[in-house]
């Protein structure tokens, strides 16, 4: 199979980090540049994102053996793995299925469970662009503000907008994540828990990840903590991204 399109920054102990749905490997760019001085950050865009290949089908299971494949074809054998939402989601599945791999994990803002439908309104709002008449971003801009509100959410879409020949297109593969969301969404199982140390991180404004979700982190993740920020959202890592990257360097390193 092809490999994930991946950069590597910095030099020292492996940090892999790995982005959400809609990203990119420059969304969790702060972070990189925040810890870069410490770690050899590994920064991938998983497949149907970014700059790395398509797939048919939406699975977990093709993703976290995309990103273990290509760790493996750097050379790395055991390292820590960072993910954000989504990629949360595929860095549970990979210490849940090669747990010798993981040193540590750190799940940014996601649980191990099923969720509703996070993303009528932006799919709509993609799906209002028409990509065959823009001729910039701010035209882009224009035509998913009646679905998206949120200017914050539009400029992290718009940075996946591109030119291709003179066309403007989406570098995430809108068709198959649509279609496939049902399988986005689903929740992460095993037959057996991940021993190891896991951190997850909650934005304080976030209910991605709740209290009732408890036992199901606990049933995968029985070493689990959690760390709360307060004043930050979803995107906590891009709202606070010192006093995220504080967190994670001082888990790292007990």
């Amino acid at each position: 199979m092809n490999f994930l399109n991946y950069k590597i920054t910095g030099s020292g102990q492996s940090l892999v980090l790995i982005h959400g749905l809609f990203g990119s490997l420059e969304n969790l760019g702060m972070i990189a540049r925040e810890l870069q001085d410490k770690y050899q950050i590994i920064s991938i865009d998983l497949p149907d994102h970014g700059q790395s290949f398509r797939t048919e089908n939406f699975s977990y299971d093709t993703y976290a053996s995309a990103v273990m494949q290509t760790l493996d074809h750097i050379g790395i054998q055991r390292t820590t793995i960072l993910g954000h939402s989504m990629g949360g989601k595929v860095a549970m599945n990979i210490a849940l299925t090669q747990p010798d791999l993981i040193e540590k994990l750190i799940i940014a803002d996601i649980a191990p469970v099923k969720y509703g439908s996070h993303h009528t309104k932006v799919f709509a709002g993609l799906n209002a662009v028409n990509l065959q008449h823009i001729n910039n971003r701010n035209e882009a801009d224009q035509m998913m503000q009646t679905h998206i509100k949120e200017l914050g959410v539009r400029q992290f879409l718009l940075k996946s907008l591109y030119t291709d020949n003179g066309t403007f297109a989406w570098r995430f593969n809108l068709p198959l994540l649509q279609r496939d969301y049902d399988r986005i969404s689903a929740e992460i199982d095993a037959d057996q828990p991940f021993t190891g140390d896991v951190l997850f991180i909650k934005g304080a404004n976030s209910d991605y990840i709740r209290a009732e979700y408890r036992s199901a982190i606990e049933k995968l993740f029985p070493n689990a903590r959690a760390q709360i920020m307060q004043d930050c959202g979803h995107w906590l890592h891009a709202e606070k991204p010192q006093q995220f990257s504080r967190i994670v360097d001082k888990f790292i390193q007990s």
